[in-house]
């Protein structure tokens, strides 16, 4: 078939959707498919689009609908859609309705779905392909962030709770990825001259990110929300455990049991959790395992696999 996927572009590069939609189209090619990713639909002739937000894509999924209304549409929702714009928008909703199939990242997401449209969608994880295994630093217990500076993501939560650890801990902390404007790129550098364990690399290269994430003993994931994050695969798949904030697309990824969460936005449960993994061996190991036994959604058969299935069904 011949695809338009579409995926809104961002004032940076490397972000979580954009390396869904790149990663998907590299999927369907080998399923098979033509596809061309696009930021807005250029209007050409396709057999199916596949579109990332329901609201910010909401001006190519009419027009492609009015153009080919016979021709399926495929709408992934992103944390922003599911977490915030259809419980508000009356755009985003109507894009889910005008879908002919849904897809989110993690169960969770399925909860924030009325029955009729829970029917018509696909539960499809992410995946990453198996990164080098890295010895980690031998003088500080290491902690990546990995995740673009947006309030979404509550992005110095991290750089706050190292206040609150206690003197004989040797955490330090590697934050990677771009500012979307220069109060947070102003933010972050006045977070590392207050705070000399906290550095800030800003954006760097997807290969040179893997290798600091493989490099590190935790990572944390303090978002206020999140669709089913790209990072918590990257870390399922190099086998680091996870700190995470409790927020459902955090949840859907990890599991409902999993012992790493913290409250959201409180730094304090985030220190304790951070103090914990570093001093209680047994504890880490309980992460170490709880996160191996997720690993297996996060395989690239398995996503190929689900993307098959979508297109079957669409296009038997």
């Amino acid at each position: 078939m011949k695809i338009a996927l579409v995926t809104p572009a961002r004032p940076i590069t490397h972000s979580g959707n954009a390396n869904t939609a790149m990663r998907w189209a590299r999927l369907l090619r080998e399923l098979g498919h033509r596809v061309r990713v696009q930021t807005s639909w250029d209007g050409r002739r396709a057999d199916l689009m596949i579109a990332l937000h329901a609201l910010r894509s909401r001006d190519s999924i009419v027009r492609f609908a009015s153009e080919f209304p016979d021709h399926p549409l495929v709408l992934m929702l992103t944390g922003t859609d599911l977490y915030r714009d259809i419980r508000s928008s009356a755009d985003a909703i109507a894009s889910l309705q005008v879908a002919t199939r849904l897809v989110v990242l993690q169960s969770e997401g399925l909860k924030e779905l009325s029955p009729a449209l829970r029917s018509k969608t696909h539960v499809i994880y992410q995946s990453a392909l198996a990164a080098p295994r890295i010895r980690p630093r031998g003088d500080v217990f290491e902690v990546c962030i990995s995740g673009h500076l947006r309030e979404v993501k509550d992005p110095f939560r991290t750089a706050a709770a190292l206040k609150t650890l206690p003197p004989q801990s040797r955490i330090a902390v590697t934050h990677i990825g771009g500012a979307l404007d220069d109060a947070m790129a102003r933010q972050a550098r006045q977070w590392m001259r207050d705070e000399p364990r906290y550095r800030w690399l800003g954006e760097v290269t997807p290969a040179r990110a893997m290798r600091h994430l493989a490099r590190s003993r935790l990572l944390v994931i303090s978002s206020h929300l999140e669709g089913g994050a790209n990072v918590v695969t990257e870390a399922l798949t190099a086998r680091v455990p996870v700190i995470a904030s409790r927020v459902p697309g955090n949840v859907g990824m990890l599991g409902r049991d999993y012992r790493g969460y913290y409250r959201v936005s409180d730094e304090r449960s985030l220190a304790r959790l951070l103090w914990r993994a570093e001093s209680d061996p047994i504890y880490y190991r309980t992460l170490q395992q709880q996160c191996l036994q997720r690993r297996k959604l996060t395989s690239v058969t398995r996503e190929k696999q689900a993307l098959r299935k979508l297109m079957r069904e669409l296009c038997p």
